[in-house]
């Protein structure tokens, strides 16, 4: 039940204690005039009228609000801290602050919340069990009064905050230098690869950032590790197709693969576009929708909300439909990496069409299949799990005859993908 106490007020909420108040209220007025007891009149207005006094002494306007959090932690494990800043003339003890676990992860403790002067300050501890790109949903901060009677939401400066977790092997996969290059028109490719010597800006340095490309001085200014960026001659071009239709795993292995196959190509993406190769995407699910390439920040933020807005298709798109459609968005030729589970021939098909209409297709297919337990025990279940996976090698052994195909077992680790990668004209199987 919500109410507006005012034109200016926002809309707040009775809180069961308040339903419970008016009931016990009503009932004391009740047997107080049934009884002439003027004692349990005494009693009872005030228990009556409690909650319209909480809901009048309420704030006419949201106390101001700003978030600031961040994720840290390496691998699976996510530690999310930040701080919620309010305005002096509120009291953090009146707001309450809801944390909810993004799908993909698990919450490994439970949220330590802290309020220290006009500040909340919250540390979450999660983990994700496999890779995942996805956003954390913002915290849900409630003013709620004293004795708990009258509640409403409060809203401010809540940035967004996406959760990353790639393979280590993400790192350097923008390293390698692409097969193929579609060059602009009246662009001339050098022979020279690497920096050009040109200065083009400062960025965040990388783990793996070599010392020569290190900015010390910035970095002393800064504080924080600022490596130099050279306009270098671009590596390729590279363009991610995530299949993102329906197949016969079922809907809870299907986003289970889906989740997988954003959060490789979203890495995959970055780690190129750092490079500044030019990158593009299609997810196709009933229809194509593609992002053409590009390179810099903007195509990055294009990929990020593309990636994350992918769901499964429930009612799938014909493989030569996407074929067709490539042709629209991207030239022939360019280095394509398929993102399919490969559960159905539809992936093949799609693959095959690719190749018919002038795509070098390697395909990075995520296993719907459960890591393999090393002691498991002998049984029904034992002997599905060996035929599922004879069925799955036989399906990636046909792959093959249309393009190299990797298949993503180990989920925290692409170096298979790497190694194809560096070997482009090496035909043998790599996973």
């Amino acid at each position: 039940m919500s109410a507006d106490s005012s034109a200016g007020r926002r809309p707040f909420r009775w809180t069961l204690r308040a339903f419970a108040l008016w009931v016990s209220g009503a009932v004391l007025l009740a047997f107080g005039v049934l009884l002439t007891v003027p004692a349990l009149l005494f009693v009872g207005l005030p228990i009556l009228v409690a909650p319209v006094a909480a809901a009048l002494l309420a704030p006419e306007a949201d106390p101001p609000l700003e978030l600031r959090w961040s994720a840290g932690g390496h691998g699976p494990h996510v530690e999310v801290e930040g701080e919620i800043r309010v305005d002096p003339s509120a009291d953090p003890a009146d707001l309450e602050v809801a944390f909810s676990v993004p799908p993909g992860l698990v919450e490994r403790g439970r949220p330590e919340v802290a309020r220290v002067g006009d500040r909340i300050r919250f540390r979450l501890d999660w983990e994700a069990p496999n890779p995942v790109v996805v956003p954390a949903p913002r915290p849900r901060v409630v003013w709620r009064d004293p004795v708990g009677l009258v509640e409403r939401s409060v809203s401010g400066e809540l940035p967004e905050l996406v959760i990353e977790r790639y393979p280590p092997e993400i790192l350097r996969i923008g390293a390698v230098r692409l097969e193929r290059t579609i060059a602009l028109p009246g662009e001339v490719r050098s022979r020279r690869l690497g920096s050009s010597g040109e200065f083009y800006g400062l960025r965040e340095a990388t783990p793996t950032e070599p010392p020569r490309r290190i900015n010390w001085i910035a970095t002393a200014r800064r504080g924080h590790p600022v490596a130099n960026d050279f306009r270098v001659d671009r590596t390729g071009d590279l363009v991610l197709v995530v299949d993102a239709r329906a197949t016969s795993l079922g809907p809870r292995r299907d986003a289970e693969t889906l989740a997988l196959s954003v959060a490789a190509a979203s890495g995959i993406g970055e780690s190129f576009l750092r490079e500044k190769a030019r990158v593009g995407l299609g997810v196709f699910g009933e229809f194509l929708d593609a992002v053409p390439l590009g390179s810099g920040r903007t195509q990055r933020i294009r990929l990020r909300r593309a990636l994350l807005a992918a769901r499964v298709a429930s009612t799938p798109g014909p493989s030569e439909r996407c074929a067709v459609a490539m042709r629209r968005f991207f030239p022939t030729g360019v280095t394509t990496i398929v993102l399919s589970s490969l559960a159905d021939t539809a992936g093949l098909d799609l693959v095959a069409f690719l190749r018919r209409r002038g795509y070098p297709v390697t395909i990075l297919s995520p296993s719907p299949l459960s890591p393999r337990a090393p002691d498991a025990a002998p049984g029904p279940a034992e002997l599905a799990d060996r035929i599922a996976r004879l069925v799955r090698r036989a399906r990636i052994a046909h792959a093959w005859q249309e393009a190299r195909v990797v298949d993503w077992e180990d989920r925290w680790s692409l170096a298979p993908l790497v190694a194809l990668l560096r070997r482009p004209d090496d035909r043998r199987r790599v996973a």
